[in-house]
C-alpha cells in the first residue's frame, strides 16, 4: 500500500471511528440535564462530543424529564438520617438542589429519606454512579471474572465477563439498583431522581453518603 492511501485509509478510519468522551463531559451533561450516565454518553457520542447538541438530543428523546440546568450548581440540599430498627444500621445521605426552596420541599426531603433507607437495606453499595468506580477495581473485578471463564470459546467468555461486571456494578451503584420498598414497583434510583428533577425544574443530586454497620 502506498503512503498516499496508507494516509487516506488513516483518514477515513478518524473520520469513522467514535469520539472519545471523557468522564468529565459525562458529568457535565449530567449536571445540565439531571440524565443517567449512560444516556449523556450516548448522547455525547451522537453529538460527537458537542454539549449543547447532545443537551438537544436528550431533550428530544425524554422530553419534560431533561431540562437544561445551564450553569446553576446543587448548592442547597438536605442531610438525612436513616436508624434501622435495633440500631444496628445507619445512614446519612446528602441530597442536593439548587435552591432552599425545593430544599424545604416535603418530596424532596421524603425522597433524600427514602434514599437512606434503600442505602440501609443494600450492604454492598458503595458509589452513588458509574464514574465514581475506580478503574482499577474495575479491571481487577474483570480479570476475576475471566478466570472464573477461562475455557469457554472467546466470544461467549468475553459476553459473560462483561455480564458479570455490569452486574457486579449495578450492586455496587446506587443510582442503577432497583428500589426495594414495594412502593415504588422495582423502580430504580436514577429513575425516582430523573421524575423528582423533571418535577421541581432543579437539579437533584445525591451528592453522598455513609453507611454504618455495627462490627464492620
Amino acid at each position: 500500500m502506498s503512503t498516499v492511501e496508507s494516509a487516506e485509509g488513516n483518514e477515513k478510519d478518524a473520520q469513522t471511528s467514535e469520539p472519545r468522551i471523557s468522564a468529565k463531559d459525562v458529568k457535565a451533561l449530567r449536571d445540565r440535564t439531571g440524565a443517567g450516565m449512560m444516556d449523556c454518553k450516548k448522547a455525547l457520542a451522537e453529538a460527537h462530543g458537542d454539549l449543547e447538541k447532545a443537551i438537544e438530543i436528550l431533550r428530544v428523546r425524554q422530553g419534560k424529564k431533561i431540562q437544561d440546568l445551564g450553569e446553576r450548581i446543587a448548592t442547597e440540599g438536605t442531610v438525612q438520617a436513616y436508624i434501622h430498627p435495633g440500631a444496628k444500621v445507619g445512614v446519612l445521605v446528602e441530597v442536593d438542589c439548587n435552591t432552599d426552596f425545593v430544599a424545604g420541599n416535603e418530596e424532596f426531603v421524603a425522597f433524600a429519606r427514602d434514599i437512606a433507607m434503600q442505602i440501609a437495606a443494600s450492604p454492598t453499595v458503595a458509589y452513588v454512579s458509574r464514574d465514581e468506580v475506580p478503574e482499577e477495581l474495575k479491571a481487577a473485578e474483570s480479570r476475576v471474572y475471566e478466570q472464573e471463564a477461562a475455557g469457554k470459546p472467546e466470544n461467549v467468555r468475553e459476553r459473560i465477563v462483561a455480564g458479570k461486571l455490569d452486574a457486579w456494578l449495578k450492586s455496587v451503584v446506587l443510582l442503577e439498583q432497583e428500589m426495594h420498598h414495594p412502593k415504588f414497583e422495582g423502580r430504580t434510583v436514577q429513575q425516582l431522581r430523573d421524575d423528582l428533577t423533571a418535577k421541581t425544574g432543579e437539579n437533584v443530586v445525591i451528592r453522598r453518603f455513609v453507611r454504618f454497620a455495627v462490627g464492620q
